[in-house]
Order: structure tokens, then C-alpha cells, then sequence
């Protein structure tokens, strides 16, 4: 019974590798990997080198960094092509900055964490956006409220770690008021607020839904203050309305068949 084990945990630890990888977001030498996890060398050292030979993480540089290889874009490929995500969203995402000319984007959780997964960018003189792939902590967003809205507030609080609830600049949102916003964005279906990244930003938020009534991502617009409030009903308007699209389009198209997805 030991054996199931210790494989089970090797498997984590090498999905936690892959996680800090994308948290740092650069090559990095195995002996950093096992510092900045606080984990054995020799383990890490061990699971580097099956990854390297999956081709899951490649050797970048002569000092030996890792960091993603060709295994992760393929998946990556097959992910989209099956789910049709990136083909239906990003016409629709367009669509949104044409009418707004304001940048949007599609967003989604990895875990207990939100990211930008795509973005079509405004057609101002200044550049307005986020990184895209950058994990988030859930209070901080728009989107948060929204990709939450299928939970009871217990499920809500045992979901977000404790330290999320902390903003930039060391002030704290309160609980309640939080789980306050997430009864309003589902009673709304839609949510927006001033951005905590910076201090000239509006965020809205509105939900995409597939096969069933759990909100699976967020159409957003990321505009500058006064805009946003000068133009709050119309950008509301077209980023509902872009949400209620995309959810009929996911909820309609086919998956494609596993084995054609996987060639």
C-alpha cells in the first residue's frame, strides 16, 4: 500500500513543480526549484529529469534552467482545439473592443487563484492590460465574484486562502463584505469595481456559462476611471450581452471526438 502512495505524492510534487515554474515566470536551475519549494533536492533533481525526458520541461540555457517545453504546448493545443474556447472567444472579445473600444479580456480560476487567459487589447494611445497567465487572489477581481457565485459563502471561505483577503497596499477586505458582493453579482449577473492593481483603472466582469448554470469563465473590460463611469451602462450593456453570446456558443458546440483531438 506505500508504493500507490509515494507515486501519488511524486505526481503532486511534479504538478507543484510545473505551478511554481509558472508562478515565477522564468528558467530556473533545479537547485532554485527545490529552494523556492522548500523541498528535498534529490526529489527534485529526480522529477526534473523525468520531466526533461517527457519533454514536459526543457533545458534552456547552458547552466542548466528549466522551463516548459514542447509536451506543455502541444497539451495546450489539444485543450483548445476540444473545447473550442479559443476559436468561439476571441471573434467575441473583438467584437467587445470594437464596440468599447476598450481592452477585453476572458478570464478563468486555476484553483483557488484567477488569470487572464486572453485579451484583445483597446485602441487608446496607452496600453491598458494585464498579464496574461499572472495568478490572482480570487477578492481582488471582478471576475472573482462572479466565478464563485455557485457557492455557499462556507464553500466560499474554506475556497479562498486566508492571506487573499489582503489588498497591495496591506489594507484587508472584509469577509462579509465580500461574500455581500458575491450575492450581488449573482443576483446581478454582472459585477465591476475601481482595480486594486492601480489607482486609474475600472474593471467589469460578465459571466460565460457552458452546459449547466456554474459560471466556467468571464468576459471583462478593463477601462480608465472616468470612461468607465462616463460610459458604466453601455459597456455593461455590451459585455452582458458578449457573455450571453459565448455562453450560447460553448453550450452548443461540439467537443471534438477524443481521438481526433489528440493527433
Amino acid at each position: 500500500m506505500a508504493k500507490p502512495k509515494t507515486k501519488a505524492r511524486g505526481l503532486e510534487r511534479a504538478f507543484a513543480i510545473l505551478d511554481y515554474l509558472c508562478e515565477a515566470g522564468k528558467p530556473q536551475r533545479p537547485i532554485e526549484i527545490s529552494e523556492g519549494m522548500q523541498a528535498p533536492k534529490s526529489s527534485i533533481y529526480e522529477l526534473v529529469g523525468v520531466l526533461v525526458s517527457a519533454n514536459v520541461l526543457e533545458r534552456v540555457d547552458v547552466e542548466g534552467r528549466l522551463f516548459f517545453g514542447s509536451k506543455i504546448n502541444y497539451w495546450s493545443i489539444n485543450y483548445n482545439k476540444r473545447k473550442n474556447l479559443d476559436s468561439l472567444a476571441r471573434p467575441i472579445l473583438k467584437w467587445i473592443t470594437d464596440k468599447t473600444h476598450e481592452t477585453s479580456q476572458l478570464c478563468k480560476l486555476d484553483g483557488n487563484k484567477f488569470y487572464v487567459a486572453m485579451m484583445n487589447e483597446g485602441t487608446r494611445p496607452f496600453r491598458i492590460s494585464a498579464d496574461i497567465g499572472e495568478r490572482t487572489p480570487i477578492p481582488w477581481t471582478a471576475s472573482g465574484r462572479l466565478l464563485l457565485a455557485h457557492l455557499s459563502d462556507r464553500e466560499i471561505l474554506d475556497f479562498i486562502p486566508a492571506p487573499d483577503f489582503a489588498l497591495p497596499d496591506g489594507s484587508k477586505i472584509g469577509k462579509r463584505y465580500f461574500l455581500n458582493s458575491v450575492h450581488e453579482a449573482r443576483e446581478a449577473g454582472f459585477f465591476d469595481l475601481h482595480s486594486v492593481a492601480d489607482n486609474f483603472t475600472h474593471c467589469f466582469a460578465a459571466p460565460v456559462y457552458g452546459q449547466g448554470d456554474v459560471c466556467a469563465c468571464t468576459l471583462c473590460i478593463i477601462a480608465p476611471r472616468a470612461d468607465a463611469s462616463r460610459h458604466h451602462d453601455e459597456y455593461r450593456s455590451v459585455l452582458v450581452e458578449a457573455g450571453r453570446l459565448l455562453s450560447e456558443e460553448l453550450a452548443t458546440a461540439p467537443e471534438m471526438p477524443t481521438d481526433i483531438a489528440a493527433e
